[in-house]
């Protein structure tokens, strides 16, 4: 019977690894395998993804399609059943959603959506909150403040950049009084 200590691999299971240029006696010396000359014999040809033998690749006949915006917002989706692990009357912020486990990685804000119940009191601070949302959380009793969403303004941009790459104006020497 086999035992876990007995175990073997199949006899020839594996290959040793290809070791190419290392001289006539290892069998793959001089010309390493690639056979003499031609364009399979030179380095950096046909390696790459999508490489159709000169035909035009797939990702060049097929158009481009759809757009990225880059100021897009990206908000958090937080539902009303996800406020219910909250005890009545607490505050439920960004932070709390964080540390509760509910809301995880970089997001630009937390939007309160409308999908379950909700039947406790509790004070809701977010930056986006449906109106369906708003009006089950103040039948509840509790309230909805909204906070603004922190931007970073152009100008702050304009003075972290300050400098770098412009060359500024000489200022005029101070004349000696």
């Amino acid at each position: 019977m086999a035992t876990l200590e007995k175990l073997q691999r199949p006899q020839a299971s594996w290959h040793r690894k290809k070791r190419v240029g290392r001289g006539q006696g290892s069998g793959l010396g001089k010309t390493a395998g690639r056979g003499g000359k031609g364009q399979k014999a030179r380095s950096g040809n046909m390696r790459f993804e999508g490489f159709e033998g000169g035909q035009s690749p797939l990702q060049r006949r097929l158009p481009k399609f759809g757009f990225n915006p880059p100021n897009r917002v990206h908000y958090a989706v937080v539902n009303l059943r996800d406020l219910q692990r909250f005890d009545a009357g607490s505050t439920v912020d960004e932070a709390a959603l964080r540390s509760a486990g509910v809301v995880k990685g970089l997001w630009d804000g937390v939007k309160v959506l409308a999908t379950g119940e909700l039947s406790k009191k509790i004070t809701v601070r977010a930056h986006k909150v449906s109106a369906q949302a708003r009006e089950a959380i103040e039948k509840a009793g509790g309230s909805v403040d909204l906070v603004p969403r922190v931007e970073h303004k152009p100008e702050a941009a304009v003075k972290a950049h300050a400098g770098k790459g412009v060359k500024q104006p000489r200022q005029p020497k101070p004349a000696n009084a």
